[in-house]
């Protein structure tokens, strides 16, 4: 039987130069997962006619399902209507439920007199389906030819989902025989990508053929995936849980999550099961790890507040930090995050707290103290424990790896004291 796959084309000169960041074809790529339709490859090409026509070529020879985002506004440069028109050797005409639509939008909703170039929007060409655009005024266009499926929609994020959702995956699921995908994703910390590959080398040549491990770092975490693929869902679900299991053995100890969650959920949920309660102390991350516990409906139940003491002043005077630690250690150092983590959790009467303080640059570091210099504290009523880092990285990076590294602390005290 033969796999169905897809390829994604975005369209647009901004998407090129970065002006526009793409998000969907990932949308599109994942819902096309879920229903068993992997995604062969993702195409960004610019407001150009001929590269339009020569990728709209190449993609068919290798995909069943070609789905093209862009290029259908009403100005001069969006020109994917007009050359699918001549690309599939249609004829233009005016499609009157589209046009009863726009005029309905411009008329009823927006109270706005409809143009001529308002107007075209309703034109398609007379070998499509057309799809109605419940969200806006550029319709969606569906053809078939040579038992493949190509689908135009629209490039604004919220219409394209709209088709997507009401028209284009349900043709997709009825049309086509999709093969099923089956992914496991387990969560680690604390291992280098190279020292993990090495560590499960041995689990991983032994998957068989059709199931593929990927490695996924970002930010101190390494993901690890397994995905299937198969046409009997019970047999390749049964397969690849059993290999699963045995990748959770062969990464030990340095295995946080068997699930693809992030690392504040995972202390999140540590807390809920607890009912216990964090709160915050930040210099350095400005707020930044209050943000990640904050991020998920529900954190109000684990989550109390922050302090973000970036002054000094605010590291005496609210946190009550003694003046003279400061004085003789320094604002980053451990004798500051252990009495921040302190009073933190004395002033917001919770379970446990996090301090950090450091130094982010690219300015601002000193011999003993460098730039990437950072001191977090965990606390809870019995006790704190403190950790240095010595970072490398641009700020915003040793920003994110500081509240990362913090998390997976708390992480720590929470598992290591049950």
């Amino acid at each position: 039987m033969e796999k169905i796959v897809a390829t994604i084309i975005t369209i647009g000169d901004e998407l090129l130069i970065g002006q526009v960041i793409d998000t969907n074809s990932a949308w599109m790529a994942q819902e096309l997962n879920k229903m068993g339709v992997p995604v062969i490859r993702r195409v960004a090409v610019g407001d150009s006619w001929e590269d339009i026509w020569n990728t709209l070529d190449e993609e068919s020879k290798k995909a069943s399902i070609i789905l093209i985002t862009g290029g259908l506004g009403p100005t001069a440069d969006d020109i994917t209507k007009p050359l699918l028109c001549k690309y599939f050797g249609g004829n233009m005409i005016m499609h009157q439920p589209t046009l009863d639509h726009v005029t309905h939008i411009f008329e009823t909703i927006l109270k706005r007199p409809m143009i001529d170039r308002n107007r075209k929007q309703a034109e398609v060409p007379d070998n499509c389906r057309v799809l109605k655009n419940e969200k806006g005024t550029a319709p969606g266009m569906l053809f078939e030819k040579d038992g493949k499926i190509f689908v135009s929609l629209p490039g604004v994020p919220h219409e394209m989902k709209g088709l997507m959702k009401q028209a284009v995956l349900p043709f997709i699921a009825n049309h086509f025989q999709t093969t099923h995908i089956e992914h496991r994703t387990l969560l680690t910390y604390g291992i280098g990508e190279s020292f993990l590959a090495e560590r499960i080398a041995n689990t991983e040549e032994a998957l068989p053929a059709h199931i593929k491990l990927a490695y996924l770092p970002n930010y101190g975490l390494v993901r690890l995936r397994l995905t299937a693929s198969g046409f009997n869902k019970e047999a390749l679900q049964t397969e690849i849980s059993s290999q699963f299991e045995a990748l959770k053995k062969a990464v030990g100890p340095y295995l946080i999550a068997d699930k693809d969650i992030s690392m504040e959920q995972i202390v999140g949920n540590l807390l809920i099961d607890k009912n216990a309660t964090v709160s915050t102390a930040e210099s350095c991350t400005g707020g930044y790890i209050a943000h990640l516990l904050t991020k998920y409906p529900g954190s109000s139940v684990f989550y109390t507040g922050s302090i973000v003491s970036y002054s000094n002043d605010i590291k005496q005077e609210i946190l009550q930090v003694p003046s003279e630690v400061i004085a003789q250690k320094g604002a980053v150092s451990e004798a500051t995050v252990i009495e921040m983590a302190k009073q933190c959790l004395k002033l917001m009467k919770t379970d446990y707290s996090i301090a950090v303080s450091g130094i982010m640059g690219p300015d601002g570091g000193t011999e003993d103290k460098p730039v990437g210099t950072v001191w977090i504290a965990v606390a809870d009523k019995k006790q704190v424990k403190t950790q240095r880092l010595q970072l490398r990285y641009d700020r915003e990076r040793n920003i994110t790896l500081t509240a990362m590294n913090a998390l997976n602390f708390l992480r720590m005290l929470i598992v290591d004291n049950p």
